[in-house]
């Protein structure tokens, strides 16, 4: 049997490289440019990453786009129909634009972080999808950008905004299964893959702001899009990526957005047997809580239930409830669907949502907010407390042992080795102040 395959602490950390420049010279025919300033009546945006879920926040009027990818990109343009957006690989030249009020980052989530800041800085509020950031001082700094430059900034974990999350948390903290003492999460695996090939990258692709702030490395089509998430350099694996989803609703009906105290996690996984991808093929991770008191739990691969691939169980001093998933389609048991708030009772709004289509429904909050400076429904330092979870989790099976976490500090409690991970620097010219 082989011996299990860690990641070591030098290949986690990874390495800061030279400065490079990037080439703002695009193939002819593939862009176009056009000023657009705004009317007054409404939002003007911009998509930072078009692919996978970036591609749902284009509209019909989005005055600009931003891919790597030159085919990505393209596709994205043709949905534009109200006019020529403004095309470009570097997103800084969005950020450059004063017409621009609010950007959407759909990039890999080595990105998010550096994304985020620069936008603030840029005076442009931000919806940043899922999960926020990578490190727990990256999350500080979003945080911190959004407050010191007053910008609005929605994570994009979208359950929040659905309605049939709204109403298990309605049934939930009106006591109908009692005080929450764990919440049991099952997930399917991580994926693997073989090793690819290293090779220059296409010419259609620019490699080097694909990797932007993180180390560098020859291009592998196994590294690109999709499979970004089965490595520690950029994603982080299922705990990280589905983990913002389903974090988010167990934060919610648990009432700890607010939460600041000691967090003790312990993980542990099955390498990967072979291939380039870096995350265990699964993980089980264990969180607790203090006052009150309660225990998360993340099974990966956990027992389906009902068909579901993924979900939690919330059980209670009286009884259980299933919250199947956590993104756009989360769902529930029917009773929780159809509770009836008593008077006086908790809400979670007065006015909800008025369809299940989730991520339309963030985004209709996102640009509310925008309009009204109100914070959203999942604030940027609510979207780092959760991405936190699925960080430590990480790095308790990188380092083979428990871990306390101080969520309030941002530090691990009496571990200087594991503090020692708690920020990985930039590649140059990138940074986060």
């Amino acid at each position: 049997m082989k011996s299990p395959r860690r990641v070591s602490r030098r290949k986690f950390l990874g390495t800061a490289a030279a400065a490079v420049s990037f080439p703002y010279v695009i193939p002819s025919g593939v862009l176009a440019s056009q000023e657009r300033p705004g009317a007054n009546d409404r939002v003007v945006t911009a998509v930072i990453g078009t692919g996978g879920q970036g591609s749902s926040h284009i509209f019909p009027d989005t005055a600009a786009l931003c891919d790597v990818d030159d085919g990505r990109l393209a596709e994205a343009a043709k949905k534009v129909t109200q006019g020529q957006p403004f095309l470009t690989r570097d997103f800084r030249r969005i950020l450059d634009r004063k017409d621009v009020d609010a950007v959407f980052v759909g990039s890999p989530d080595h990105w998010h972080a550096v994304m985020t800041v620069m936008a603030c800085q840029a005076g442009k509020d931000v919806y940043c999808e899922k999960p926020a950031c990578r490190t727990i001082e990256e999350g500080k700094a979003m945080v911190a950008a959004a407050r010191r430059y007053n910008r609005v900034v929605q994570i994009g974990s979208q359950g929040r905004s659905n309605p049939n999350a709204q109403r298990a948390c309605e049934f939930v903290r009106n006591g109908q299964i009692g005080r929450v003492t764990n919440v049991d999460i099952w997930h399917e695996n991580n994926f693997s893959g073989d090793w690819g090939k290293e090779s220059a990258p296409p010419s259609t692709l620019d490699w080097e702001l694909w990797l932007g702030p993180a180390r560098w490395v020859p291009y592998n089509a196994q590294r690109a899009h999709f499979n970004f998430r089965w490595f520690m350099d950029y994603g982080g694996g299922f705990v990280r990526d589905r983990g913002a989803h389903v974090f988010s609703i167990a934060y919610m009906l648990m009432d700890t957005d607010a939460y600041e105290g000691p967090i003790t996690v312990q993980a542990t996984g099955t390498p990967q047997k072979d291939g380039v991808f870096d995350v265990p093929i699964s993980l089980n991770a264990t969180w607790q809580f203090k006052n009150p008191d309660w225990t998360m739990s993340w099974s990966q691969p956990g027992v389906p239930k009902d068909g579901r691939s993924w979900g939690a169980v919330y059980q209670g001093e009286k009884d259980s409830l299933v919250v199947y998933g956590g993104d756009g389609g989360t769902d529930t048991e029917g009773r929780a669907v159809h509770f009836q708030v008593p008077a006086g009772g908790y809400r979670v709004s007065e006015n909800p949502p008025p369809s299940g289509d989730a991520t339309a429904n963030h985004r209709a909050n996102f640009l509310h907010c925008v309009k009204t400076r109100e914070r959203t429904v999942m604030d940027v330092a609510i979207g780092v407390k959760v991405a936190n979870l699925g960080s430590i989790a990480n790095l308790s099976y990188l380092l083979g042992r428990k871990l306390n976490f101080d969520s309030g500090a941002g530090r691990f409690i009496g571990d200087e080795e594991a503090n020692k991970f708690l920020y990985e620097p930039c590649r140059a010219p990138w940074k986060l102040d």
